[in-house]
């Protein structure tokens, strides 16, 4: 189906370009939402006729958006989840979650996001406010506001961890094995000090005096 769009539309084009699309795309999303016109003659007279009006309304749609939501440009915003060792969420961070904790009247359609958020970290989601204003925001997914702040500052908490494990664990194979090397050396005193009693000579029995002996 062919129509003429009202105002720019995502991967498709911008205001007055008559496109191609899915009747469905079409019937379901761009004519009740008045973002396209079918691209029938009259429609098309429509729009040349009505365009400098159109053009000067998405103009001020646009300014509006920018004026009530520009200041959410650049902020974060601090989600707890619950996560694994190896950072990964017991769940996810759906656009429905963004939208509900930036507010502003912000809605799950205008969040950008091409997956859910299934992972510790900080992600930047854009928000699409106008066909023609998008702002960035940064999603901080922590398991507590410690490691948030730590995000927040750079740090790859996950990564930090695993640093901590394997530490902890090479410390803990050097005392085995600092034990290990004392039990050695304290068997291997004890055999030899058992050796050495083993080898001393047997002292010499005093021989008892026979009887004639006795009598002399």
């Amino acid at each position: 189906m062919q129509v003429i769009l009202l105002e720019r539309v995502d991967n498709l084009g911008a205001m007055g370009d008559v496109v191609e699309v899915k009747p469905g795309f079409a019937r379901n999303f761009l004519l009740p939402r008045e973002r396209a016109l079918r691209a029938t003659k009259a429609n098309m007279a429509r729009f040349e006729a009505e365009r400098e009006f159109l053009e000067k309304r998405n103009a001020e749609a646009a300014q509006k958006a920018r004026d009530e939501g520009g200041h959410m440009d650049g902020e974060s915003y601090v989600m707890i989840r619950k996560a694994g060792e190896t950072g990964m969420l017991y769940g996810s961070v759906s656009a429905r979650d963004i939208a509900e904790i930036v507010g502003n009247g912000v809605t799950r359609g205008m969040i950008k996001l091409t997956a859910p958020i299934k992972s510790l970290g900080v992600t930047t989601v854009s928000i699409r406010l106008h066909a023609d204003v998008v702002v960035n925001v940064d999603i901080n997914v922590a398991r507590t506001e410690d490691e948030a702040e730590r995000q927040a500052k750079g740090e790859d908490v996950i990564a930090t961890q695993m640093d901590e494990d394997r530490a902890q664990a090479e410390d803990a194979i050097a005392e085995r094995g600092e034990i290990n090397a004392e039990m050695f050396e304290e068997e291997a005193l004890a055999a030899a000090a058992a050796e050495n009693l083993s080898d001393a000579p047997a002292e010499e029995e005093t021989a008892a005096p026979s009887k004639g002996e006795e009598e002399e």
